[in-house]
């Protein structure tokens, strides 16, 4: 029987993320809260971490403090079979310069490829919301004898133009790949889609070593894996695709499957967390056989009561986390993070509120985001006043209001 691969994981979690501002303000875009419990690296991690992919690296650079806190809090492995998951930053070990690209990111730290000796390399993104079983995708990148095999997931072409878009022959080899053009080429078996890298690939350790090192005369090197690697590793034909919507995750029903959401922008971010409080969500958080791990404070359980006059307190088709206080308010299709706290007579609709977030008797919120460590002061309404929201918060196209962490409102009174 032929031995198991060696495998050792890379997570790429280095990006400014300028879309997701002002929850970058602050914090690495892998880092932001999500789904009240969660960092949105959790996901990523976790697919591994099921899989038993336990040899993991995470390459940081900018903002990165609360990632690598909560990495150092969350992400800890036996060490008694060689296990991990270290965060790696910047290193400037090729001289006095940050990541230019992913695969830059690649080619300054080759040396945790070398102290490892996988067999092959799982380079994947930290800042995407699905569930996948890597073992799939490993076993077909072995099947084929392929350099990068990319995973892939049918999208509308008028969105497509945010990824990098795959012609592929009925093998699956990759014959052509187009990194975030205007007019992406759609699919020939679905008009209306593109077929999209997920930004998730396998690598032979070979092929990846040899494609991110400078060869040429004057050191000159790929910068970006989408933009630079797979065009280069496509017109040298080891390069081919894994259909997402074929990866079968334990515990998942039918309507779970092939569910990947990039949240790279406001917009993108809030829509997948309300995908989590459908009568029937997509995604489920709910799914004991492929958990979503994260930390989770020793706080006491969300408490719904009456406020301190008797005022009823009601919630629909929200998710309140731990340590959250509801207390003769009114919260409605919202997803409430640790330890907040909505007052009497105060009203949450469609809205998103991180840790520690207060909202005092009488506010009202209509889809916004809070970041942490805010108070909405008693009576003030937020998300109902166009005009007002954009002279004062961050407002998306789609008109999510975002008010930034820390932020002291009532200098708005």
């Amino acid at each position: 029987m032929a031995s198991a691969p060696k495998i050792l994981v890379v997570v790429l979690a280095g990006g400014k993320g300028n879309r997701l501002l002002p929850l970058t303000n602050d914090r690495a875009k892998p880092a932001v809260p999500f789904g009240g419990s969660y960092r949105v690296i959790d996901f990523a991690l976790s697919n591994f971490a099921n899989a038993g992919y336990l040899k993991i690296v995470v390459l940081t650079q900018y903002k990165s403090h609360s990632l690598d806190r909560h990495i150092s809090q969350t992400w800890r492995f036996s060490t008694m079979m060689g296990n991990y998951v270290a965060p790696v930053p910047a290193q400037m070990r090729r001289g006095p310069y940050w990541f230019s690209g992913s695969a830059d990111a690649i080619y300054q730290n080759l040396n945790l490829i070398s102290d490892e000796h996988p067999d092959v390399v799982c380079v994947f993104g930290a800042d995407h919301i699905y569930r996948m079983d890597p073992r799939q995708l490993v076993q077909q990148h072995l099947d084929t004898r392929a350099g990068v095999t990319v995973a892939a997931i049918p999208v509308p072409a008028d969105q497509a133009r945010e990824f990098g878009v795959i012609e592929a022959d009925v093998d699956g080899r990759i014959v052509a790949f187009h990194e975030k053009v205007e007019n992406p080429p759609t699919m020939p078996d679905r008009p209306g889609f593109c077929l999209a890298s997920m930004g998730n690939y396998i690598f032979d350790t070979k092929t990846l070593v040899d494609v991110v090192t400078p060869h040429s005369d004057n050191g000159d090197a790929l910068s970006d894996i989408g933009g630079d690697v797979i065009p280069a590793l496509t017109a040298a034909g080891v390069a081919y695709v894994y259909d997402f919507s074929t990866n079968i995750v334990p515990g998942d029903e039918e309507h779970n499957r092939g569910y990947w959401r990039d949240v790279g922008s406001i917009d993108t971010y809030y829509d997948a967390n309300m995908d989590l409080i459908m009568p029937v969500p997509q995604f489920n958080l709910y799914n004991q056989e492929w958990p979503v791990y994260s930390n989770h404070p020793p706080l006491p359980p969300a408490k719904v009561s009456r406020g301190a006059a008797g005022e009823m307190a009601t919630v629909h088709a929200s998710l309140l986390c731990q340590g959250s206080i509801i207390s003769g308010g009114h919260v409605e299709q919202s997803v409430l993070g640790t330890q907040a706290y909505v007052d009497h007579d105060a009203h949450v609709i469609e809205s998103i509120l991180f840790p520690q977030v207060r909202v005092e008797p009488g506010a009202r919120l209509r889809r916004c985001i809070v970041d942490k460590n805010v108070v909405v002061p008693a009576g003030m309404r937020i998300g109902f006043d166009a005009e007002f929201d954009r002279a004062n918060f961050t407002v998306s196209d789609n008109g999510v209001v975002v008010i930034e962490k820390d932020r002291n409102l009532t200098l708005l009174q």
